[in-house]
């Protein structure tokens, strides 16, 4: 097990005054079979006039904000305690191929089980995910007939990884991922947002996984405070029984999350899970300032 303390700090300055503002938050770590959040506080500024906790649809912690005052700034300070279990499959050679599991989510005049049901909403089109031609065509040699949708899925990861560079320069998060796909350029974001579209047009459900990643300093230098960032992957619906019927792949580092990757939400893409999200009325030109440190509590 790996216990981390997360501090995630953002800060808008929007210029001018803002008179209302509406915010949504997902910066409350997920419960999940392998995680779990020890604690958890939220600091706000200026104080809300009216706040309250839930769940989204998809069943991420999230939090709703209303700000009727007027306000030149906003400062979010998320300060969590998470434990990780290892949960990285002992195998990826199990359950069915892309044909069969095509097949078993295939419409037919009966239920179908609760998580192949689950699981068809991870589909189709999102607003960050097109399924066209080409991104069929680009991931239709990692996928051979008989073999697993998990070792298929981990041979899309590689080509991604051996031929995208990463290049935070290259794309915004509106970049449409065809383009993503013609420059072979950009960030976790849009690797995940590839690798996603490319499954989803295979026939395979596959979701977009929001949360930190545990980086590691310079040998001999200190942890820096608030160098991290926050990190997406993905998540493919391969179901082998055993309770496992989701497996987690990171294309930006070409392996398989494990203790060093903490989930805040999952979606079907970015949209769904953004840190924070809003409305405001009034404001000027502004972006947000954000910073996130991940540290061992063995540190």
């Amino acid at each position: 097990m790996a216990r981390y303390h997360v501090l995630h700090v953002t800060r808008y300055d929007y210029g001018n005054l803002v008179s209302l503002s509406q915010q949504m938050l997902h910066l409350m770590p997920r419960a999940c079979p392998w995680q779990r959040c020890l604690d958890f506080h939220l600091a706000l500024d200026p104080a809300p006039a009216w706040r309250r906790r839930g769940e989204d649809a998809f069943g991420n912690p999230v939090e709703w904000l209303a700000f009727h005052q007027p306000h030149d700034s906003l400062h979010v300070r998320a300060e969590m305690w998470v434990d990780v279990l290892p949960h990285r499959p002992a195998r990826l050679d199990l359950g069915p191929d892309r044909d069969a599991l095509a097949a078993r989510l295939a419409y037919r005049n009966a239920a179908p089980a609760a998580a192949d049901l689950a699981a068809k909403r991870f589909l189709f089109e999102s607003p960050h995910v097109r399924i066209k031609h080409e991104l069929a065509a680009y991931a239709a040699d990692c996928f051979v007939p008989g073999e697993s949708v998990r070792a298929s899925a981990r041979r899309l990861m590689e080509k991604i990884h051996a031929e995208f560079e990463f290049d935070p320069e290259a794309t915004t998060v509106a970049t449409p991922v065809l383009e993503v796909l013609r420059n072979k350029r950009g960030v976790c974001q849009d690797f995940a947002h590839l690798m996603i579209a490319c499954l989803r047009a295979q026939g395979i459900p596959a979701r977009y996984m929001s949360g930190y990643l545990l980086t590691e300093p310079p040998p001999g230098q200190p942890r820096l405070v608030g160098a991290d960032a926050s990190h997406a992957w993905v998540s493919v619906y391969a179901p082998a029984g055993a309770g496992e019927d989701w497996v987690d792949f990171d294309p930006t580092n070409n392996l398989l999350p494990d203790t060093e990757h903490i989930t805040l939400a999952w979606g079907r893409d970015f949209s769904d899970v953004s840190p924070l999200r809003g409305v405001i009325l009034g404001g000027g030109a502004h972006r947000p300032h954000v910073a996130v440190t991940v540290t061992p509590l063995v540190e």
